[in-house]
């Protein structure tokens, strides 16, 4: 039975949170580990992950916390290169995220792509996004309103 539920969460729900993470970290590759490393350890806490109000949140959740601690390990041993962002960006268009939006995204701070990915991506309401995150909703709405307009000002063109 755990296998069932769990196979069936994971057909239905690994190219939404693949797309959340992505939105969160702007990295293809780095967001497909993350997504894997989610969702194994979504396997192993399966029966508290499946009674989770919010399991794809879990494991989005999961999977931000997964790139802090490969982050913090990595640190000492390699220089991180930002330039090499963009080198990512055709594999986007599979996870079904415009590059464009990609590199916007990936200019805004990282609490405002994390609000991003669970309000947007993952159709959380404030609420439960403030739990995920670990924040105040009153916090929840400030990043995304922030967010949202830094993205509008860069893609919408006034008219004339």
């Amino acid at each position: 039975m755990k296998e069932l539920e769990f196979a069936e969460f994971y057909s239905s729900s690994r190219d939404l949170c693949l797309r959340a993470v992505l939105a969160g970290v702007g990295e293809r590759q780095l967001a497909e580990d993350l997504v894997a490393e989610a969702f194994t350890r979504a396997w192993v806490a399966w029966p508290k992950v499946g009674r989770h109000p919010a399991p794809r949140a879990w494991v989005v959740r999961t999977a931000f916390n997964a790139r802090v601690s490969w982050w913090r390990r990595r640190r000492r041993e390699v220089a991180l290169d930002d330039a090499g962002h963009d080198r990512a960006a055709p594999a986007v268009a599979e996870a079904g995220l415009d590059p464009a939006l990609l590199v916007l995204l990936r200019q805004l701070p990282r609490r405002q792509r994390e609000v991003i990915a669970f309000r947007v991506f993952l159709d959380l309401d404030t609420e439960a996004t403030a739990k995920a995150l670990g924040i105040a909703p009153g916090t929840v709405t400030a990043h995304l309103s922030r967010a949202v307009a830094t993205l509008r000002g860069h893609l919408v063109t006034p008219e004339a």
